[in-house]
């Protein structure tokens, strides 16, 4: 484990992270929302106003795979945010799993990265891609080892997430772990598989 955790000491530093260097703020939380710039339904997913979204002629009327300026659908803002009920209601109806925003992140990937299990678990129930790439080539999986959360990497993982999937800068989920020093995320990879 300690050879592991050595392999970026050595005059390498540590590998870039997905979003470019910083941490990974969960942007998209309804504090940092701006109300002014998201529709109806948008701002009723964020909220998790379920009354609203249940509206009989919302869903057509606005679109329930509209999107924002960010390209965002209310799926993005309501995983974001954790409201599986909104998720579960909006999935319900045949909205679509795997829009991408403008970081060519899903809705599955704002929930991982927010740290929402039960969105995340509510997504891959009905098939959500956990192998897609965001911008940089970050899957779900590097955003669950980076945060770290065993538990929504488990969950990946039992729904296929490939475990050795690299990134641009040709880093896998077990690289960004040891690079974070993410001791629990890094055996439990090992565990699962990861290739050393």
């Amino acid at each position: 484990m300690k050879r592991l955790f050595g392999l970026f000491s050595k005059g390498q530093g540590p590998p870039p992270s997905p979003s470019g260097g910083a941490s990974l703020p969960c942007v998209g939380a309804a504090s940092e929302l701006c109300e002014k710039e998201l529709g109806k339904l948008h701002r009723a997913a964020a909220s998790s106003d379920l009354a609203r979204v249940r509206r009989p002629w919302w869903l057509p009327r606005l679109g329930i795979n509209r999107r924002d300026k960010a390209k965002r659908t209310p799926l993005h803002l309501a995983c974001a945010n954790g409201h599986s009920e909104v998720v579960s209601y909006l999935v319900g109806n045949k909205c679509k799993l795997d829009p991408r925003d403008n970081f060519k992140r899903s809705p599955l990937m704002k929930a991982v990265q927010c740290q929402q299990e039960e969105c995340v678990a509510i997504l891959l129930a009905h098939g959500a891609d956990p192998n897609l790439a965001d911008v940089n080539g970050s899957t779900a999986l590097h955003l669950a080892a980076i945060a770290p959360n065993t538990s929504l990497a488990g969950q990946l993982l039992e729904h296929n997430a490939r475990i050795d999937a690299r990134n641009e800068m040709g880093y896998t989920p077990l690289a960004l772990a040891v690079s974070e020093h993410h001791e629990e995320m890094v055996e439990f990879l090992l565990k699962k598989g990861a290739d050393v």
